[in-house]
């Protein structure tokens, strides 16, 4: 069973950076897709970002600019890195991990994932 684990969530002033950090253990994937998604209060939850074994990565269009996702893989860790951030960031933020493909479809983040429990993250402006 896999344990996903976050951190650096933290409250913040309009225009800072924060970096998320997402430790992984008990993940037996070698071909995986790693990512990060958010849930505002009364929001659904959004994709933020996803990178996937061999380095490919993808990122929403309202994160392209500011935030990149990479992973070390001798920590098994996925970070976030998040630039000049808005009071629409405040969030809870996500880790999920999985196989990078189900049923023929990249990154489905479905029911096959691992999702840990979320670090906050707050701006103020």
């Amino acid at each position: 069973q896999a344990k996903l684990v976050e951190s650096g969530g933290d409250s913040v002033q309009s225009g800072q950076s924060l970096k998320l950090s997402c430790v992984i253990s008990g993940f037996g994937y070698s071909s995986y897709c790693l990512g990060w998604f958010r849930q505002a209060p009364g929001k659904e939850r959004e994709r933020v970002a996803w990178i996937e074994s061999e380095g490919s990565v993808d990122i929403a269009d309202f994160a392209r600019a500011r935030f990149t996702i990479a992973q070390d893989k001798t920590k098994n860790t996925v970070y976030l890195q998040m630039n000049n951030l808005e009071p629409d960031d405040t969030a809870m933020y996500f880790c999920a991990a999985g196989p990078k493909w189900t049923n023929g479809k990249l990154c489905p983040f479905d029911s096959r994932y691992y999702w840990g429990q979320g670090t906050q993250v707050t701006v103020s402006s």
